[in-house]
């Protein structure tokens, strides 16, 4: 439970226009996403008094606010990278608990597809050459090669293999089949994995994330505002948040990531286990990171996650699916994409999946779920805890 006295539950969730959208502004897909969630809620933006929101604007989230029409007297800009919306998430929650916002709107849009094409960025990350950073930038270290490194370390302590991690990559694609959202939906196999590009060894092209253009907007509420929604409420059970590191030479073990810290928290804070788990949403910019934030967040032993992913464990019909709408790796991944995996955990909890929707034994919707998100280069993680 959150540490106030009020329960806090998620009331509306949506995407905006996601995949291909050339024309968009990223403030066209926060108001588009905002709406869609007060819609989905029941709501009008006047019940609204909470704002979170990161990377977009001088000033964000004032920016974002302005042009959305709110006025928020609680705010929250925290940027940690992919898990800045959990931990954005948690912040609300304990704020709502806490009774200093009563509905806070968590919104997020980009059009980082659309730029590069267009020649507005140049489509890689630009880490500063000062701080800490600065001892590793003259080594041309990329994002990518970063977690190329963790993957590589991993495969030499315990053995994973490339096979393995293709799976996870073609389970995601499995999931995404069923999602008609989704923006690569055909099917692929391990030997098509292993076949394409090398991008950064051992990752070929299929084992990252895709680019894609997108919005998203997860609506929290106190419990007395449950009453005058539409939907049936998610409850926010357990949150948990940590930071790791920023140099990688200050990392102290490449086969462990933050939620290691995080999920230990956020699973002690709702009183479940990992093992009552209906389904996991994970950060996957690349393959590796659902690999280990399986071993970190305790579904399997540390080294066991090669064996873990194998068997169609992760599909919507699997011992546990993951990234049930298809994840970064086939469905959208806009950027920070933490905050959609709280939109898709959702819509599972309330049964609204679809051809993609899990069932317990019983044929029933799922009961629990956890949403993890992972920043940087496994800098950060946030993990929240869902149930209905």
């Amino acid at each position: 439970m959150t540490s106030g006295t009020r329960k806090v539950a998620v009331v509306g969730v949506a995407l905006s226009d996601c995949g291909r959208v050339d024309e968009a502004t990223p403030y066209a897909l926060h108001a588009q996403a905002a709406r869609r969630a007060l819609a989905d809620a029941g709501l009008d933006r006047s019940r609204v008094d909470g704002l979170a929101s990161a990377g977009l604007g001088t000033l964000a989230p004032v920016e974002v606010a302005d042009h959305l029409g709110l006025r928020p007297t609680w705010v929250d800009s925290t940027s940690v990278g992919g898990s800045t919306w959990e931990v954005m998430a948690a912040h609300a929650a304990d704020a709502i608990a806490a009774g200093h916002a009563n509905a806070v709107l968590l919104v997020y849009g980009s059009t980082a597809r659309a730029d590069i094409r267009a020649g507005r960025r140049t489509g890689t990350f630009a880490f500063g050459a000062r701080g800490p950073l600065q001892f590793e930038v003259p080594y041309g270290h990329t994002l990518i090669a970063k977690y190329a490194m963790a993957a590589r370390r991993h495969m030499i302590e315990y053995g994973t293999t490339i096979e393995q991690l293709a799976e996870v990559a073609v389970q995601a694609r499995a999931n995404a089949a069923l999602n008609p959202e989704a923006m690569f939906r055909t099917p692929v196999t391990v030997d098509e994995v292993l076949s394409g590009p090398m991008i950064a060894d051992p990752f070929t092209k299929l084992h990252c994330c895709l680019r894609s253009d997108g919005g998203a907007a997860v609506l929290l509420a106190a419990e007395e505002y449950v009453r005058d929604c539409r939907t049936a409420p998610v409850w926010i059970l357990g949150t948990g948040e940590h930071v790791s590191h920023a140099s990688l030479s200050e990392w102290e073990d490449f086969t462990v990531s933050p939620a290691a810290v995080s999920g230990r928290l956020a699973f002690g804070r709702a009183g479940v286990r990992p093992a009552e788990m209906d389904f996991a949403e994970i950060y996957d910019a690349f393959t590796y990171m659902t690999l280990v934030t399986l071993e970190d967040l305790g579904f399997c032993a540390k080294g066991e996650g090669g064996a873990f992913v194998e068997k169609g464990r992760l599909t919507v019909g699997g011992e546990l699916p993951v990234n049930t709408d298809g994840g970064g790796l086939s469905a959208q991944h806009p950027g920070m994409r933490g905050l959609f995996l709280l939109v898709e955990a959702v819509r599972q909890l309330r049964g609204e999946a679809g051809e993609r929707q899990v069932r317990r034994p019983d044929g029933t919707p799922p009961r629990l779920g956890v949403a993890s998100g992972t920043g940087g280069w496994f800098c950060s993680s946030g993990t929240v805890v869902l149930g209905r």
